[in-house]
């Protein structure tokens, strides 16, 4: 299960699901044309793909 923390507050977050499928979320990251790398949340089945959640201003940290 993915969970996503915030190194600043401490604040979590774990347990997103596909609406569609209702298959949990899975961590990734997606490489920007610049070569930079955003993380996100995805579905398994490919439904979509979410930008990873964001607390205190700042791309809250994915712990496996």
């Amino acid at each position: 299960m993915a969970e996503y923390k915030c190194d600043h507050c401490g604040m979590g977050v774990s347990g997103m699901n596909c609406a569609k499928c209702g298959k949990e979320l899975v961590h990734d990251h997606l490489t920007k044309d610049d070569g930079t790398q955003v993380a996100i949340a995805k579905c398994p089945d490919d439904h979509g793909k979410i930008k990873s959640p964001m607390c205190c201003g700042h791309d809250m940290v994915c712990d496996l």
